[in-house]
């Protein structure tokens, strides 16, 4: 936002407005949100439908918990459960996670026609949005806090899946992470909008951000190499 103050080796820094307000109420590329944001687990969790209580309660379910594997499928019970149905080749994936800030990176391309929709399973054709996740720099509740050290080398913009920010809605530092760009469902039920959203200026530098990432080098006479060069000479 104008007036706000960036440490100077921050890529914010040296640029003229990174966040505005956007009060429109509609989702856009760059937009910032709330949404439930699992974590990537090491070791994954299946959840198996056992059955019931009794037969006639479909409201409540036993479920077990073991290990995901790729090569271990999981096996349920034999009293199907309503609330939980599971289709042949298909798994409850079971994941923590917590309500985060992210920021709106494709608005998921143009809807499909009702026409073409008709008959179709709703998960073929139903919009999603791409957003990446903001995770605290400061000691937030997470199992354990950032390393400042660490911290202090993702604001120079030295890794290709970090961006350090300052988000106009958190008093705290936090760390944009573009390799955990997941889809979130269009329902409004699924999102909740902040009333900003990174200006155009800020979009041009994450979009050679993402570029960096996906291809493994900066664009070529792109701002964001001359910028990190700057950086470096701090």
């Amino acid at each position: 936002m104008a007036g706000e103050t960036y440490p100077e080796d921050s890529i914010q820094s040296l640029v003229h407005e990174w966040w505005t307000r956007d009060e429109s109420g509609t989702v856009a590329r760059g937009r910032l949100l709330k949404a439930f944001v699992p974590f990537t687990e090491n070791k994954p969790l299946a959840l198996i439908p056992e059955g019931r209580p009794a037969a006639t309660d479909h409201t409540r379910a036993i479920v077990r918990v073991v290990p995901f594997h790729m090569d271990r499928p999981a096996r349920g019970g034999v009293l199907p459960v309503a609330a939980m149905p599971l289709h042949p080749g298909e798994e409850y994936y079971a994941v923590r996670g917590k309500v985060r800030p992210a920021v709106v990176l494709s608005e998921g391309g143009n809807e499909v026609p009702a026409a073409l929709r008709r008959g179709q399973a709703s998960w073929q054709t139903a919009r999603t949005f791409l957003v990446a996740p903001y995770y605290g720099g400061e000691a937030d509740g997470e199992r354990a806090g950032w390393n400042p050290a660490f911290v202090e080398r993702i604001r120079r913009a030295e890794y290709p899946q970090y961006v350090w920010d300052r988000l106009p809605t958190a008093a705290s530092e936090s760390i944009l992470r573009l390799d955990n760009i997941l889809p979130i469902g269009a329902d409004p039920a699924a999102y909740k909008l902040a009333d900003y959203r990174m200006t155009d200026e800020a979009l041009e530098l994450l979009d050679e951000w993402l570029a960096w990432l996906f291809s493994g080098g900066l664009p070529e006479g792109g701002v964001l190499a001359g910028i990190r060069s700057d950086l470096a000479a701090l």
